[in-house]
């Protein structure tokens, strides 16, 4: 009698620890179990290895990928111990007593060390110098969800596999790096390539930082990387090729020579010139030329600073930057302000101070912006890769949330207003020409200064919106036509003032057309 209680009380038990893992991802009903464990057998470890698999989908895969590497490193093992469950494999192992590199091989099944299986999903090259303690344990684990469940926040994930390799410590800067090679069912071609990223829990997103593609092809990837963690493959969209790369990159810096170079005898122009110093148009403009001398003088040299050792100048050189196109973009639209004013409400309009109103908005609105991100945190400002491999470095905006705010949300709204601009412009010009109501001389001198003044405004900011139109997907032609625009746009400055220039000497007794000749001097 007492040992069928025995049994059925034990089968009871088995029966409701199962019936337990049908719960959600709450710390205190999921997790809670796990992690309260005084000691961790294989039979536990297996049970909270069933708990995440089926609960990964309401998860933070982040926070819960970290609570069950943890709770795989503090399981108890004598010797090599393969779990299985579904979605989950792991293999757990004590540190080899001769200093040897170690080869673990995984399936959707089971996982070993040093013996190759079938249809192996992942090979992970472990080096002789990994710092293993001889009290701790060589953990792995491969994460595989079907097909048609995703594993959250990673919707590029390659096969939707992560595969994770820990000894109880924090291991980085490994020489030599570890070696993952994993199959892969997706189509790599022409638009997509394969990037090997890892679970950072602290950020709480997936990063490339001390991970490389070793070697591709359809059928497998294999990463390098010097730490430990979970790792996992992307399928990003494919990067220019080399020829492509260069090219630009001796269109960007040679046109933002040409501009920078242009845009300085442009100011020069400016201050040895009266009469074009007593344009107020004149005046908008150069402060849009002084903005674009700032940026690309920062712009040109951050690549050389972000190279040096020195991380204050690097913060220093990327704090200008930003301001400096910041006060670029908003001088652009002071523009299309200005020349809504001029055209559609050039009677009856004055204001106090004008230029020192504008001055005030485009100085002090970037001013304000950078100040703001740096008393929240002066580190946002540093070093940041511009490309997937990691290789070429700049000095500008570290997180990605604050440059979609501060750099493309302050774009959009720009480019948005200096649009709404031009078609209020557009339709002031239609009617006056429908109208027909002045002489004919006096309409085609309007419509050479009008058509003049949006040529200039579409210099002045509208071609940038060949990057916001790509949403992302930016082609090659049109990559090479926005760099060859917007990297000339100084030079495109300096080649309008240059035909103002002549135009005053033409026109040296017509009025001046800019708002304070219609408008009492202030």
């Amino acid at each position: 009698m007492q040992r069928r209680t025995f049994w059925l009380v034990l089968l009871v038990g088995f029966y409701t620890m199962d019936s337990e893992t049908q719960v959600n991802c709450k710390h205190t009903d999921c997790w809670g179990y796990c992690v309260n464990f005084p000691h961790r057998s294989v039979a536990k470890t297996e049970c909270c290895m069933r708990r995440y698999s089926q609960g990964i989908t309401k998860c933070n895969i982040f926070k819960a990928t970290q609570t069950l590497e943890s709770i795989l490193e503090e399981t108890e093992v004598n010797q090599t111990t393969n779990i299985s469950v579904p979605c989950l494999v792991a293999l757990l192992q004590k540190p080899p007593n001769d200093s040897r590199s170690i080869e673990i091989y995984a399936n959707s099944t089971q996982a070993t060390s040093d013996v190759d299986v079938s249809n192996r999903a992942v090979r992970v090259q472990l080096p002789a110098e990994l710092p293993a303690g001889l009290n701790s344990n060589i953990v792995f684990c491969m994460i595989q969800m079907p097909d048609n469940i995703s594993l959250p926040g990673l919707p590029n994930l390659s096969d939707n596999r992560l595969v994770g390799v820990s000894v109880g410590r924090t291991v980085t800067g490994l020489k030599p790096s570890i070696n993952i090679t994993m199959s892969i069912a997706s189509n790599i071609n022409e638009s997509l390539k394969p990037q090997c990223v890892f679970l950072n829990t602290t950020s709480g997103d997936v990063s490339t930082r001390g991970c490389e593609v070793v070697e591709y092809n359809q059928t497998y990837v294999t990463c390098s990387c010097d730490h430990l963690t979970y790792f996992g493959v992307l399928l990003v969209s494919a990067d220019l090729s080399q020829k492509d790369a260069e090219i630009l990159f001796y269109i960007t810096y040679i046109g933002c020579g040409i501009s920078l170079f242009a845009l300085v005898v442009t100011v020069v122009l400016f201050i040895t010139k009266r009469k074009l110093r007593a344009d107020d148009s004149k005046k908008i403009h150069i402060s849009l030329a002084v903005a674009l001398i700032l940026l690309n003088v920062h712009f040109l040299s951050s690549q050389a600073v972000a190279a040096s050792s020195s991380t204050e100048l690097c913060r220093y050189v990327a704090l200008l930057l930003h301001y400096s196109l910041l006060a670029s973009f908003t001088w652009m639209a002071l523009e299309g302000f200005h020349l809504y004013l001029l055209l559609v409400k050039v009677f009856n309009v004055y204001v106090r101070r004008y230029l020192l109103k504008l001055s005030v908005v485009g100085w002090g609105l970037p001013a304000v912006i950078v100040s703001v991100v740096v008393i929240i945190n002066k580190d946002i400002y540093g070093r940041t890769s511009v490309d997937s491999s990691n290789r070429t470095e700049v000095c500008y905006i570290t997180d990605d949330n604050v440059k979609m705010v501060t750099t493309v949300g302050v774009f959009v709204l720009v480019f948005i207003f200096n649009v709404i601009m031009l078609g209020v412009v557009i339709k002031w010009f239609m009617g006056l020409y429908i109208r027909k109501q002045r002489s004919q001389s006096e309409r085609n001198a309007t419509k050479n200064k009008i058509c003049t003044l949006l040529v200039l405004m579409v210099l002045l900011g509208l071609t940038w919106g060949l990057i916001f139109f790509s949403l992302g997907q930016v082609n090659t032609p049109v990559l090479y036509i926005f760099c060859i625009v917007n990297c000339l746009q100084g030079f495109f400055i300096f080649f309008y003032f240059v035909l103002t220039l002549k135009n005053t000497k033409d026109s040296a007794t017509m009025p001046s057309t800019d708002i304070q000749s219609h408008c009492p001097k202030t």
